[in-house]
């Protein structure tokens, strides 16, 4: 019944097109149109003997080249500001990435916004106008402005202290859920503070120093001003606005402190020398909470491998972008193994006699 049909049809469509050949043509008569009619009604003959299989083979080609565009993917990176932690972390993520998919399955869209918050939104919210696969945010600013510009681009954070300070969450106990999640820069912060101590036992004053803008800072400082204060030192809190009074409040934090703490600070860890060229010649040392800021102006650190952190958010981007893992369901993670270092250099500078433990932060 259906092979009548179709021949019916297929009659049909040749009667139509060859009377309409008859009265459109020009320059030609209707006995013109009559070869033309029987060539259209034996091609649709033919047409009813091809295989089945055959006639969707365009779909399915379609279907397969649809499928093999999904094996590239597109990956934007907001980095806050250049310097060695950051650059590190970036860097890590990359190669993770093309570790695992290979060098050609990825396009990354990198864009540094030279320390300006504002900027990071800019490439945001391009980021999410041109429909990435997913978006790196290194460092809380980067962060911030990623989650306010997308809730359906995946987006993991690196160098991040604390997600539930970054984002405001009340009630964050360890994934952010939505299409956030990363890994943190944190540090144990007791440990950073009894650094000190074990360093300066005659220390009396301590100053930390940081960027008021820098939520994470705010988290950091506090901590760890709390358990100094625990165990009966003064500590007085020093923060600039950006790094235009970075040397004039460095230079009130030395007039005023025995030793200066300096938390993971995007800003700080920008302008190291700048602190250095006032911390050094009024020989106030620096412990900071990474090796970035304390190879640049510090004497030591506890601090963690950035590369390493940038590798582990990487292989994170791989599951997600595979499918394999759902970003609403990955809890944020930390580096596990961090390293107590010194910077050689600046302890001979300063005097700084180091005990046992601590490993030299290599030089470049």
């Amino acid at each position: 019944m259906k092979n009548k049909m179709r021949k019916l049809v297929s009659l049909s469509l040749a009667v139509s097109v060859a009377m309409t050949m008859a009265a459109c043509g020009v320059g030609g008569s209707a006995q013109s149109a009559e070869p033309a009619a029987a060539e259209t009604a034996e091609a649709a003959d033919a047409a009813e003997t091809v295989d089945p299989s055959e006639t969707d083979a365009p779909a399915q080609q379609e279907e397969g080249n649809e499928e093999a565009a999904k094996d590239h993917y597109t990956v934007g990176i907001c980095q806050l500001v250049q310097h060695v932690a950051l650059d590190a972390a970036t860097q890590g993520f990359k190669d993770a990435i093309v570790e695992k998919l290979g060098e050609d399955a990825v396009t990354f869209d990198e864009q540094n916004a030279a320390g300006d918050s504002a900027q990071c939104t800019t490439i945001c919210t391009g980021f999410a106008s041109d429909g990435v696969d997913l978006i790196l945010a290194n460092a809380t600013p980067a962060l911030q402005a990623a989650a306010s510009s997308t809730t359906e681009i995946p987006v993991l954070g690196t160098s991040i202290t604390e997600y539930g300070v970054a984002l405001s969450l009340d009630d964050f106990n360890g994934t952010v859920g939505g299409n956030i999640s990363g890994t943190s820069d944190l540090a144990p912060l007791d440990q950073q503070a009894k650094m000190i101590e074990e360093l300066f036992p005659e220390a009396k004053n301590i100053g930390i120093l940081y960027c008021s803008a820098e939520a994470n800072s705010v988290y950091q400082a506090d901590t760890v001003k709390a358990v100094l204060e625990a165990d009966g030192l003064k500590v007085n809190v020093y923060t600039f606005a950006d790094s235009n009074d970075v040397a004039g409040v460095t230079q009130s934090a030395c007039d005023e402190s025995d030793v200066l703490y300096i938390p993971t600070d995007n800003t700080a860890a920008s302008c190291t020398e700048a602190i250095n060229n006032v911390a050094l010649p009024a020989l106030v040392p620096i412990v900071a909470g990474e090796e970035g800021i304390a190879k640049g102006c510090g004497v030591a650190t506890l601090s963690i491998d950035y590369y390493e952190l940038g590798k582990t958010t990487g292989e994170m981007a791989v599951r997600i972008l595979t499918g394999e893992e759902d970003i609403a369901s990955m809890p944020i993670e930390y580096y596990k193994n961090p390293v107590k270092e010194y910077n050689p250099a600046l302890c001979e500078k300063l005097g700084v006699e180091i005990p046992e433990g601590y490993t030299a932060i290599p030089e470049e």
